[in-house]
């Protein structure tokens, strides 16, 4: 939950070694079928662990996922920047919109037939140069804008906040969590098994599940 302000999160409370593509790479591995795993391919295992940051696939389709998780990313938190009221389209700068557009449907086509002229019958997968730079430099915008802003980093100590006192109740009353992160509490340990738990979370459930355990209900007179 909450992206990567979740991701620190669990590196100050579980772990410094925690990373979102790690997890991921063990939710097919040893949580999803019921603890079975999904029986993933070396290659389609390689593109989850390696789709984020510095790291790179061994194999095209697997690069093609870091390119498109990076397309998608950088747009949608545009937009929700938008309606969260941090960011205006106004607010990005102007050679940029030139350059990549202005609408979200038209920024993600430029980016990927960018990337589609860029890469054919090529042994690599990558952005045309304008376009390239065009990206990196609106990425590095968000960053500056949305990312660290004021607004977004008062949220972020909200999140870690309530994500550390999630993970401090449920390693006092493991057996609260859903079955499949109880069974492996003897195997791998209290704090490996709420960290699945907390880490499979979407930013709603985080928040129900919080208000339900620690926030009173409305009190109704009996009559």
């Amino acid at each position: 939950p909450f992206g990567h302000s979740g991701e620190y999160a669990m590196q100050r409370f579980f772990s410094k070694d925690f990373a979102h593509y790690k997890q991921s790479v063990r939710v097919v591995e040893k949580l999803e079928n019921d603890g079975m795993g999904l029986n993933l391919t070396w290659e389609v295992r390689d593109a989850i662990l390696n789709h984020s940051g510095e790291n790179e696939a061994t194999t095209l389709e697997g690069k093609i996922i870091k390119v498109a998780d990076r397309i998608a990313y950088i747009n949608h938190d545009i937009d929700d920047a938008i309606r969260g009221g941090v960011l205006s389209i106004d607010d990005i700068p102007k050679d940029l919109i030139n350059t990549l557009g202005k609408g979200h449907g038209e920024r993600i086509n430029k980016m990927v037939s960018s990337v589609v002229q860029a890469s054919t019958n090529q042994p690599f997968i990558k952005f045309t140069d304008e376009i390239g730079q065009a990206t990196m430099e609106l990425r590095s915008f968000l960053f500056k804008n949305v990312y660290t802003s004021k607004v977004a980093k008062a949220q972020e100590e909200k999140a870690i906040e309530m994500l550390r006192i999630l993970f401090e109740y449920f390693v006092k009353r493991p057996n609260e969590m859903p079955e499949i992160y109880k069974k492996n509490l003897e195997a791998e340990g209290v704090e490996r098994c709420v960290c699945d738990y907390l880490a499979g979370m979407t930013d709603r459930y985080a928040i129900d599940l919080f208000r339900e355990l620690y926030v009173p209900s409305t009190w109704r007179r009996q009559i």
